[in-house]
């Protein structure tokens, strides 16, 4: 008997009918085997029933080698080959059994199962037919009858599959497919069915996972790889693309649409990944060339538009050219309103341009779709402080310049507008006085913007003259009258020139 647990037991759990192998007596006579094979065929079966299956197949090798006319020899190393997946290279041997002992019904069983998961209904239900005329025993005959009503119901769906297919009738031709497929798993020809209705239906992603099926069920199949490699290009996916295209010339190195879809996938994946080579050297103006070429190299499929003006967007937001930036992210999202990437390079861009509201609806559409991730939180944090920040005083407006001036545009808004705010050019009073506090305001964003440490400060949303913005609380040590600007120098900012006031 077989003991609980083995591997016998365990291909009996699927294949009831295989436990005959280790029931299976030793026909030594019948089979006219020599004491060799015998020992082969002996010691094969216990490393069997110990779940040792290289070992075993080395043996029921040997036993075949020795004996090529020993049925049990075939018989037991087709078991092997099913015990460790490999059904292509069981089914010769269980047609050999068959050759050897025509009334082996368990081998005609075993061979109807495999032609049926095959696809070939015809050749299934014939050995089924077989065995029910074979005077089988009363478990190979009920066995045999439940596949032959299957396979003649798999014949049935697939008759129905063919006939919605050509009436152009996907969704129906899916679901008979469904159904086939869940009996005839390796059945090549319908899963590259399949494949077609789902690309019909448009949901090529579908279609890519039967034919990547159908090209390790069918031996050199070329079409699925090719048809793999060029889905992957439609998705927009070109290190794929080219990865599944090199298996098809693997297979046939003259094989002339892969090798022309070959070449214009490797032309383009080396142009993306040249482009993101030199975005990762910040070279972002060399970079939105190469992604421009991109565009022209493949104008037909939309996804490589998209995806060069997403990082087109990017490239432009992290140059600091928030206008054309704002201009190609708002592209991309009318394609894709959802698109991460470009909320969150749109949303920089705007605050370069002191669009801060814009900034902030951009960082929290983003958020909704990605939560936890940390640059949009603290890019939404800090639009909100510039936000705020923007209501109070806010120092690049008080020069009149970008916030991304550079430190020489800085000290030069700042010396015309001290020479044109002191208060020494205003007699009347109340001028004089608008004058000291406009002057005060000059004097305290030149001394912020041209501090790199204090310009930071500021541009995270934090204004380090303000009381309110310190932690800690207590005075200002910042905080600066009209009377401590006095016999300051607005114009001493390390250049060659010197400027000397008097005051009444």
């Amino acid at each position: 008997m077989v003991a609980p647990g083995s591997v016998g037991s365990r291909l009996g759990a699927v294949f009831p009918f295989l436990l005959v192998l280790v029931d299976l007596q030793y026909e030594g006579a019948e089979c006219g085997v020599n004491a060799d094979v015998e020992k082969h065929l002996e010691l094969g079966k216990k490393l069997l029933a110990a779940g040792q299956l290289a070992d075993a197949l080395s043996q029921f090798h040997a036993a075949v080698d020795g004996d090529p006319d020993n049925y049990i020899a075939y018989y037991r190393r087709a078991t092997v080959f099913l015990a460790m997946g490999k059904s292509k290279a069981a089914l010769p041997d269980l047609t050999k059994v068959i050759e050897l002992k025509m009334d082996f019904t368990a081998a005609r069983l075993q061979r109807g199962h495999l032609l049926l998961k095959q696809g070939k209904l015809d050749e299934a239900e014939e050995d089924f037919k077989r065995v029910l005329k074979s005077n089988p025993s009363e478990h190979e005959e009920k066995e045999a009858q439940s596949q032959l009503v299957k396979a003649d119901e798999m014949q049935r769906l697939r008759s129905q599959a063919l006939g919605a297919f050509e009436s152009a009738d996907y969704t129906a031709a899916i679901t008979f497919l469904d159904t086939i497929l869940e009996v005839c798993v390796w059945d090549a020809e319908l899963r590259e069915l399949r494949a077609e209705c789902f690309i019909k239906e448009g949901e090529p992603r579908k279609a890519i996972s039967d034919l990547k099926a159908a090209s390790k069920l069918k031996n050199d199949n070329t079409e699925a790889f090719y048809r793999i490699s060029t889905l992957y290009y439609q998705l927009g996916d070109h290190e794929l693309s080219l990865s599944e295209v090199r298996e098809c010339l693997k297979l046939d190195q003259d094989h002339k649409r892969c090798f022309a879809h070959y070449k214009q996938v490797k032309k383009l994946n080396k142009m993306i990944e040249s482009a993101e080579e030199l975005i990762r050297d910040g070279r972002y103006t060399d970079a939105t060339s190469k992604y421009e070429s991109v565009m022209k190299t493949e104008p037909s499929v939309a996804e490589y538009t998209i995806r060069s003006k997403e990082r087109i967007c990017h490239c432009f937001s992290k140059d600091e050219k928030p206008v054309e930036a704002i201009r190609i992210c708002s592209e991309v999202l009318q394609l894709e309103p959802d698109n991460v990437n470009a909320l969150k390079d749109r949303a920089e861009a705007y605050l370069i341009e002191e669009m801060y509201d814009e900034a902030i609806q951009d960082y929290e559409a983003a958020q909704e779709h990605n939560e936890n991730d940390q640059q949009i939180r603290e890019g939404l944090e800090k639009a909100q402080r510039l936000l705020k920040q923007s209501q109070k005083r806010d120092y690049y407006k008080i020069l009149g310049v970008k916030r991304n001036a550079k430190k020489q545009e800085i000290i030069k808004a700042y010396r015309k507008l001290a020479l044109q705010w002191h208060p020494d050019n205003f007699q009347n009073e109340e001028e004089k006085k608008k004058a000291e506090k406009k002057f005060i305001d000059i004097a305290a964003a030149k001394e912020v913007l041209s501090d790199p440490e204090m310009r930071k400060k500021f541009d995270d949303g934090e204004d380090p003259l303000d009381a309110e913005s310190q932690q800690g609380g207590g005075g200002n040590p910042f905080h600066r009258s009209w009377n401590s600007w006095q016999g300051f120098n607005p114009f001493s900012s390390g250049g060659p020139f010197r400027f000397k006031f008097h005051f009444n």
